[in-house]
This record gives C-alpha cells, sequence and structure tokens, in this order.
C-alpha cells in the first residue's frame, strides 16, 4: 500500500509514537507571534529554562499592531504590552523577532513564505489556526494552543495523535471572475464548517495545480474553517520555482539536494484517503457567506436558504445567523447595502491580491458611501505595491492603502468595523463580533470585494470585467 504525502512527511518527523496514545512529533519550524507567547514565555522563565532551538524558532507582531502610524507607540495598553513583552522575551531567549519597523515585519503566515522559510516537507506550528496556510507549499502545518507553545519552545517536540485523511479533488477549469476564495468558499459550502473535523486535508485536482502558490495558500488558510487539523497541497515545480532564490531557501548544492527530497513528495496513486471529495471547477461562482460561520455561502447571484431548504437541524442555526446579520430569508444576497470593505489578512494580503485588485479598480471610483481599507500582509508587500504604482490607483480609486498587520479581521486592534455595519472581507471568519461587537461580516474574494467597493452593494465581479 502507497503513501499519501501526509504520511510521508508525518512518518519521517515521529519521535516514539505512545501505545495506546499519541506520537511524540519534531518540529522544523516554530513561528511566534505577541497574542498566543507571552505567557509560553512565562512558563519557560518559571522553571529557569532556555527555548531549547531558538534558531528554529522566528518571531513577528502582527494581531495587535496598528496600520496607520506604526513609528508612534501603541495606543491600546493590552496590544502595547503584549508586543513589548514579545520584543523583551525574543532578546532574552535569543529568538529571531521581525517586530514594527523591521523590513520583514507582516502577518506570520505571509512572511514565511516570502522568505523562504516556509518548504516543502516540514512540520509547521504556530499559535495561530490559520498555520494551516502553509501547507500549500507540501507541509504538516496547524495552529497549537499556548501551552504547546511552551512545549514546542522547550522541546522543539509536540504530543499529537494522527489525524484521519481527507482529499478533495477539484479538477477542470474556472470560470471568469473566480478565483482561489471562491473555490474555498464553495467547498465550505459543500461539506459545512465542520465537515473536515478530525482530518488532515489534502487538495488535488487539475484546478488546484493550475493555481499559484499564493492562490493555493488561499485555498490551505481556510483548511481549518471546515474543521480540517491542516491543509496540504503536494509541491510541483510552481511551488519550486516561487521558493528558489529567496532570503532563507536553499541555495547551491543544497538546493539541488532538497528539490530531489521534494520531488518525492506526492500522494502515491495507491494510497488510502479515510475520506474523498470530487468538485467540478466549471459549477463554481463567485461566492460571498451570508451568516455566521464561513460554511455559509452562496454564490453572489443566489439566493440566503429559508428553513424549507436546509436540514432540520440547521434551522436554528440560521434564523440566529440571519438575526444577527440583519437579512432574510430567501432574499437575494446581490444588492445587499455594504458600509465597508476590508481586503487584507493571511488569507488574501498577498502581492497578487493587490495587484488583482488595482487591475479592477484601475480607473475606477469606490462608491461615496463606502470605506475601504487595503492591508498589506507585510512590509515587503507593501513596499512591492509602491513600487509598482499599486498604490497611487488605489489612491485615485479613494482606497486607502495602511500598513501591514492583521487588522480588521479580528477586533484584536484598532481596526474595528462598526456595530451593525456591513463588512465585505477577504479574511476567514465571519463570526459574530470577529471584526468587532455587532460588526457584520461577508466574506468573499478580492475581486468580489473590489466590485462591492465601487458599487456600494454586493455585485456579481463579473458583470464589471471587460
Amino acid at each position: 500500500m502507497g503513501q499519501t504525502l501526509f504520511e510521508k512527511i508525518w512518518n519521517k518527523h515521529v519521535v516514539k509514537t505512545i501505545d495506546g496514545g499519541p506520537s511524540v512529533l519534531y518540529i522544523d519550524k516554530h513561528f511566534i507571534h505577541e497574542v498566543t507567547s507571552p505567557q509560553a514565555f512565562n512558563g519557560l522563565n518559571k522553571r529557569g529554562i532556555k527555548v531549547f532551538r531558538p534558531q528554529q524558532t522566528v518571531a513577528t507582531a502582527d494581531h495587535n499592531v496598528p496600520t496607520l502610524n506604526q513609528h508612534l507607540p501603541i495606543k491600546e495598553e493590552l496590544s502595547r504590552k503584549q508586543v513589548e513583552a514579545l520584543i523583551k522575551n525574543c532578546a532574552e531567549h535569543g529568538v529571531e523577532l521581525y517586530g514594527l519597523g523591521h523590513p520583514f515585519q507582516g502577518i506570520v503566515h505571509v512572511i514565511g513564505p516570502e522568505l523562504g522559510i516556509t518548504q516543502p516537507g516540514m512540520t509547521i506550528v504556530c499559535g495561530d489556526s490559520h498555520t494551516s496556510t502553509h501547507g500549500a507549499f507540501g507541509a504538516i502545518a496547524f495552529g497549537i494552543g499556548t501551552s504547546e507553545v511552551e512545549m514546542v519552545l522547550s522541546t522543539q517536540c509536540l504530543l499529537q495523535s494522527k489525524p484521519k485523511l481527507m482529499r478533495i479533488n477539484v479538477d477542470g477549469v474556472l470560470n471568469k471572475g473566480v478565483v482561489s476564495k471562491d473555490i474555498v468558499l464553495y467547498i465550505l459550502s459543500k461539506i459545512s464548517a465542520s465537515g473536515a473535523t478530525g482530518y488532515a486535508v489534502e487538495f488535488a485536482g487539475s484546478a488546484i495545480r493550475s493555481l499559484s502558490m499564493e492562490a493555493r495558500m488561499t485555498i490551505c488558510n481556510m483548511s481549518i474553517e471546515m474543521g480540517g487539523r491542516c491543509g496540504l497541497i503536494a509541491p510541483d515545480e510552481t511551488t519550486f520555482s516561487y521558493i528558489k532564490g529567496r532570503k532563507f531557501a536553499p541555495q547551491g548544492e543544497a538546493w539541488e539536494q532538497k528539490l530531489n527530497e521534494w520531488k518525492a513528495l506526492f500522494s502515491d496513486a495507491d494510497a488510502a484517503f479515510d475520506k474523498e471529495y470530487h468538485f467540478d471547477a466549471a459549477d463554481i461562482q463567485p461566492m460571498i457567506t451570508y451568516g455566521t460561520n464561513p460554511g455559509m455561502g452562496i454564490p453572489v447571484t443566489g439566493t440566503i436558504p429559508t428553513t424549507e431548504t436546509i436540514n432540520e437541524n440547521d434551522k436554528s442555526g440560521l434564523n440566529k445567523s440571519l438575526a444577527y446579520m440583519g437579512l432574510e430569508q430567501g432574499a437575494p444576497i446581490k444588492g445587499q447595502k455594504v458600509d465597508y470593505v476590508f481586503i487584507g489578512s493571511c488569507t488574501n494580503s498577498r502581492i497578487e491580491d493587490l495587484r488583482m485588485v488595482a487591475s479592477f479598480v484601475k480607473g475606477k471610483q469606490k462608491a461615496s458611501d463606502v470605506e475601504v481599507w487595503i492591508v498589506p500582509g507585510s512590509k515587503q508587500v507593501e513596499a512591492q505595491a509602491k513600487a509598482e504604482g499599486i498604490d497611487k490607483i488605489f489612491e485615485e480609486a479613494g482606497f486607502m492603502l495602511r500598513q501591514p498587520g492583521c487588522s480588521a479581521c479580528l477586533g484584536m486592534n484598532e481596526d474595528k468595523i462598526p456595530a451593525g455595519k456591513y463588512c465585505i472581507s477577504t479574511s476567514n471568519r465571519n463570526f459574530e463580533g470577529r471584526q468587532g461587537a455587532g460588526a457584520r461580516t461577508l466574506l468573499a474574494s478580492p475581486l468580489t470585494a473590489a466590485a462591492a467597493a465601487v458599487t456600494g452593494v454586493v455585485t456579481d465581479v463579473r458583470e464589471l470585467l471587460n
């Protein structure tokens, strides 16, 4: 029997397996940020120990940082204290920190890939659920809790139970105006926000292989929203071309050696999965959510479900979600008024996302009653956007290009959506209060978000494309 991609990586990293229990898994790379690391470092300090392998840990400030005037002290007291604690802890334990002002600072799941730190075949963890993003490179990458952050800092290992294995195949050619965010929102609408609970999910098929690395990262980023433990895509020439020449990528002979290893990272033809799905790319339209979990999605041309059209178990959830969102059963989502547009987060804040939006809005103006925030995922993305003149296109359209950070993805910094306001967001979660107390979030692709920014309402971007 052949092995899946997941099994090939997992088996190489198991230090030992406890009889009837979890495995001790070796961790190649540990990313940390200011929110989930302070208590972990406190635990080390109480025990009088240091970070075991600091060279395998990388830190950045992202969740709590402001996205305007980053040269000034952080206003919010808790945010300021957490960032200060990260600076202190990294200095004391010899951990590399890309803090505010550093040219490599940015969202943790953006900087890892763009710096060439994220590589195929690795095990990668971070105290952040969307660590699954790094799986786009053919890595086992998943989020961990604060006590587990301490465990990895002190041992470079983690106790983990092996998940079940799922493969989701998407074959065929994508329609005009449909991008990777639409693919993953479509899958979520079909299998639900709990459909992959307990599974490691491999994404495969010709539509997935046709995607760029940045588009693949969007897919794997939201595998956690299906309940998956992680998501991953087998590395290929697209992967290798992306990594080659990046700051921390292997060089020279080391590159050739790694390349040979990476080329063996795929699921064998006779590998067995516990569950498998098949989807046709031609069935996917531009998608948008209407409820309060990422599985509550429909095509932008669709109507909001009614209690008559859904499972009995989902009826109370639908009523509760629509009451919060202020939306009606059976109503069309197209034409729904929008107050804010947020383009950013670890899901969609890379240079390709910004290029996509800039290409669409060039020569257009935002609707006068919509506030638009464009937040690059890193200082490098910000610098590249400025070098390409993307910032000028945004400025002329009335969009605001801010500074790097998690921003309005979550209500943990100054960028919050006011109560009762509707925000089309390229982020990954639309939970109640996620973007601020009472905020109403509709998840969509950068293209669909840009279309709403221009029209002021939920719009089918295909009607505006040349």
